[in-house]
């Protein structure tokens, strides 16, 4: 009598991390593309999906010039493989379309386009990183529903923290987040932001937990600070952990990777 085949475990799934904002101009995709840059020199296989569909930026950060785009996945003339990119710092991309406003709402075929996509991709990566847009429309809400893991981006801007609070609020009430980490960029000197969390946390300690009906916490994943490299990078459309790695900013960006790491 043969003995049974042993069962073939599913393959890992990759982490998925939503990286957000309340407003734009707050640095979310410089911190998505260093991140992952970062992660990927961790010995991790990362892959960063352009989810700011329709006002995509990762290519112009990256200075790629795609063929392919996901459009071009989504409307069935390419295959997720050939819109897959190596990027300069060594971990993969999927690069959206920009200026198309067919993906300005959530419609039904957006949406399993993008499940599709997440389904197809979270086998072959370790972290998969949603750079999505910034605000609180249903196309960006929808793909911050697909991560386990939310990383808002805030500057300690009025404006940006205002907005922040608002894409905190509605993740805890719509999506019932409990948890999510901050990242508090352009900072005068690193440490500075935890003055910032704080102030969000005591706004949402007053305002969002009970309406949520129960704590949501805030976590200070870490701040980076001004930095005049960060400038010059985003000029010469190069990364900053790549060009100057021992900027203020780049080490900062280096130490958000060592605690996000397994």
């Amino acid at each position: 009598m043969n003995a049974p085949e042993p069962s073939k475990s599913p393959s890992p799934r990759a982490r998925i991390l939503a990286v957000t904002s309340g407003k734009g101009g707050v640095g979310k995709t410089f911190i998505s593309a260093n991140l992952a840059a970062a992660l990927a020199r961790r010995g991790l296989k990362v892959l960063v999906l352009d989810a700011d569909l329709g006002l995509a930026n990762l290519d112009v950060v990256l200075n790629l010039h795609p063929k392919v785009t996901l459009h071009d996945v989504f409307t069935g003339k390419a295959t997720l493989e050939e819109a897959l990119l190596s990027a300069p710092g060594g971990f993969s991309v999927l690069l959206a379309g920009s200026g198309l406003v067919e993906y300005s709402r959530l419609t039904p075929e957006v949406r399993d386009h993008l499940l599709s996509v997440i389904d197809q991709v979270t086998p072959r990566f370790d972290i998969v990183i949603l750079d999505t847009g910034a605000g609180i429309s249903d196309v960006v809400l929808y793909t911050i529903s697909l991560a386990a893991e939310v990383l808002v981006v805030v500057t300690p801007e009025p404006t940006s923290m205002t907005d922040a609070y608002a894409t905190i609020k509605v993740l805890a009430l719509q999506q019932g987040r409990r948890e999510m980490r901050l990242v508090v960029n352009q900072v005068p000197r690193v440490g500075d932001g935890r003055a910032t969390a704080a102030q969000l946390q005591q706004v949402v300690d007053r305002f969002v937990s009970p309406a949520a009906g129960g704590a949501v916490t805030l976590t200070l994943l870490g701040d980076v600070p001004s930095d005049m490299g960060v400038r010059e990078a985003v000029k010469k459309r190069r990364l900053l952990v790549e060009t100057l790695p021992g900027s203020p900013a780049a080490q900062a960006v280096t130490a958000l990777a060592a605690k996000l790491s397994p």
